[in-house]
């Protein structure tokens, strides 16, 4: 069932009509789902899986972009931001028990897309931890016939000494009853609202930093701190766990900024060098968040996956016809 669900529009900046709505998961917590619609004739609806910190708004320019390349969108807050049920007492620490929980997310997920009848098919863009998640549902069977990523965290980018450290704080403080404390040089803060625009790793473009920055201001709910030991933990087990599985039979795409410091680059490569016909872009001058670039970027961007999204659905008309 769909309830209402605040949307903050203007801060948006999405197609005219988008709506949030509620949904319960099947481990019974509430999340919130937003619908920003395309043209009456769309090829599809794109299913946004956002990343870390993330939040429905922040996906509203990415939006009303793949409305003029004819598409709706669907995207969430997963469990523990946004205005989803946040997952520790401590509202600002990203937490999480199991990894595989986000899949209750994606689940209730598919549902508002057929309770609200959205037009199929059905494409996956996912965004870091986003990307993360959409693998393993993926694996799962996630009912797409493409993909495209930005950033995809397959890894994250530690430096190699630290690298033992984080597996052994993360497994040590699960056993002592520590593991919701915050991840080592993090805190509550969130580094959006609190941090300045030269010098950050999330984009180039001042436009698109401000664009953020006044979303997580002026409503303070959507803001989250730092990861949690427990949320590292299971995000570097479920990084290693993914990197073993062999790559999803269908087409994809995935762009990374070529000054990427946030995730682990080595792995998106490897990742995609053996994707059967996948393909991996490098933004020029790129930070973390590409689709936070400016316009033009944003723009070639999401041209690029529309035309991977759109060869997939007549590839899949094609054969369907021949059956």
């Amino acid at each position: 069932m769909l309830l209402d669900a605040p949307f903050y529009a203007e801060l948006a900046e999405g197609p005219e009509g988008a709506r949030a709505y509620w949904i319960g998961t099947q481990d019974n917590l509430r999340v919130r789902i937003a619908h920003y619609p395309g043209p009456d004739d769309a090829q599809g609806t794109v299913l946004m899986f956002p990343g870390r910190t993330e939040y429905c708004e922040k996906y509203g320019r990415v939006a009303a972009d793949c409305a003029e390349r004819g598409f709706h969108m669907l995207t969430i807050d997963w469990r523990g931001q946004g205005l989803a049920d946040r997952m520790h007492e401590d509202p600002r620490a990203g937490h999480v028990n199991l990894f595989q929980d986000y899949q209750y997310d994606v689940s209730a997920m598919l549902d508002a897309a057929d309770l609200l009848e959205l037009p199929r098919p059905l494409f996956l863009a996912a965004h870091s931890m986003g990307g993360c998640i959409g693998l393993r549902a993926l694996v799962e069977g996630l009912p797409v016939a493409a993909v495209g990523f930005t950033g995809p965290m397959w890894g994250i980018r530690l430096a190699a000494a630290l690298r033992p450290a984080a597996w052994a704080l993360g497994w040590g403080s699960a056993r002592i009853g520590l593991d919701h404390i915050y991840a080592p040089s993090t805190g509550p803060d969130s580094y959006v609202a609190t941090g300045l625009y030269e010098g950050n790793l999330l984009t180039t473009d001042r436009g698109g930093w401000t664009y953020m920055q006044r979303q997580v201001t002026e409503i303070p709910e959507l803001q989250l701190g730092g990861p949690s030991l427990r949320w590292l933990h299971q995000a570097l087990a479920e990084c290693l766990a993914l990197a073993r599985l062999p790559a999803p039979d269908l087409p994809a795409i995935a762009f990374v900024g070529s000054n990427e410091r946030i995730v682990d680059v080595p792995r998106i490569v490897a990742r995609m060098t053996a994707w059967p016909g996948g393909r991996l872009e490098r933004v020029q001058g790129g930070e973390h968040e590409v689709l936070m670039e400016d316009a033009v970027t944003r723009g070639r961007i999401l041209s690029q996956m529309a035309q991977v999204f759109e060869d997939a659905a007549r590839s899949a008309d094609a054969a369907a016809r021949s059956a």
